[in-house]
């Protein structure tokens, strides 16, 4: 999560110039239904989308399932009430596919054609011309199999399009005064368990009520409980490592995770990364990157 993104002069013009060049494509659609998670991007384009077109014409669709978290959730409703964005929350079924709930490395194509498939017709029965998603130009760079199943679907993203970057978005929502301008990425629960393990709602809700003890604790910036069966492992950013490894701290993290339902816990010493899930725990606890929280008080 970055601490200071500021825009001043040139920088600031640059930006400003990037979001006229938003409205206008979503002008020239004239009416757009969003696929809305809450997260900083698609925060930023319906708040855009909803000054280039009007209520009238914009509907930000939220597509809830047992992978969307709660505190997700709640981020969305509340940038909706703040700005007066239509909302529209649906309910996805992706995890009674087993497809999905075998959880592939490509799990995220069949949630994402489960929500274009709702999404899609959608917007034609309300004569909405354009389905678009939060997608940014970093985006492109990355493994993202739900990607796929937009193209598909016809859904556009227009931030990829016209070359926004995560930075960009930041910013900008930051001079809009959005609140998620510096909330760090929440991708769907299931990105917690490793690539096998099978998606249960029972899963899903042990590393949700895990977080959100641990969100209680004070632990702020990225967060995640990674699913290892009867062991939970915590991952955290750096700044916030050096606190809550000290021995005082550790018996707060054992309990609010064991509450949540976990047998064990440990802290990861390297820190928050993306795609830490598959990696040996044998080989991180034998080199003492693996902080084991059941034997330390």
């Amino acid at each position: 999560m970055p601490t200071d993104i500021t825009a001043p002069g040139v920088l600031q013009a640059r930006l400003l110039d990037k979001e006229v060049q938003l409205v206008a494509w979503l002008r020239q659609r004239g009416s757009v239904l969003l696929g809305f998670s809450g997260g900083v991007d698609s925060a930023y384009l319906a708040c855009v989308a909803l000054d280039a077109v009007g209520p009238a014409n914009l509907l930000a669709v939220i597509g809830r399932s047992a992978s969307y978290p709660l505190e997700q959730w709640t981020t969305a409703r509340e940038v909706a009430d703040r700005f007066g964005i239509p909302v529209l929350e649906i309910d996805t079924d992706e995890l009674h596919d087993p497809r999905y709930a075998a959880n592939p490395v490509n799990r995220c194509y069949f949630c994402k054609t489960e929500l274009w498939s709702k999404l899609v017709p959608l917007a034609r029965a309300r004569g909405l011309a354009v389905v678009v998603d939060g997608s940014n130009y970093d985006d492109l760079a990355d493994f993202r199999p739900g990607a796929k199943a937009a193209r598909e679907a016809g859904v556009e993203s227009p931030l990829a399009e016209l070359r926004f970057s995560k930075d960009d978005i930041r910013a900008l929502s930051r001079l809009r005064g959005i609140p998620t301008w510096s909330q760090p990425s929440s991708p769907c629960l299931s990105s917690r368990l490793p690539h096998g393990t099978e998606v249960t709602p029972l899963r899903l809700r042990k590393v949700e009520n895990a977080e959100r003890a641990l969100r209680s604790l004070g632990i702020t910036g990225n967060l995640r409980v990674r699913y290892h069966g009867e062991t939970a492992r915590i991952e955290m950013d750096h700044d916030q490592i050096a606190r809550w490894s000290a021995p005082a701290e550790r018996p707060a993290l054992r309990s609010a995770v064991k509450l949540a339902g976990f047998a064990r816990v440990e802290l990861d010493l390297r820190a928050f990364r993306s795609g830490s899930l598959n990696e040996l725990m044998r080989e991180e606890r034998a080199d003492g990157r693996v902080l084991d929280l059941m034997e330390s008080d």
